[in-house]
């Protein structure tokens, strides 16, 4: 009987580790296991630059990308209590 590893895939690209690491975070969050590969990568090495990527398992992978995709779109009044609280102070 033979184990098979999860295979983890790349879902997003980046050239700052800094995001890189907030966005393995807010899958973290969701209890979504990720990985950064490269990170060392998005440093400037003889004029080339390379993306790092972030890996989640194949089976996490749409789930990941629509999290990643919400946290990019703005709130909007109604979205959250919090939101429509501070929109009073605007």
């Amino acid at each position: 009987m033979s184990i098979m590893a999860d295979k983890f895939i790349t879902i997003a690209e980046y050239m700052n580790s800094i995001q890189a690491q907030m966005d393995k975070q807010v899958l973290e969050d969701f209890e979504i296991p990720a990985i950064i590969v490269g990170e060392n990568a998005g440093e400037l090495r003889i004029g080339v630059l390379e993306p790092i990527g972030l890996q989640v398992k194949e089976e996490d992978a749409e789930e990941a990308k629509q999290i990643l995709e919400d946290k990019q779109q703005p709130l909007e009044p109604g979205d959250s209590p919090e939101f429509d609280e501070l929109s009073k102070f605007r």
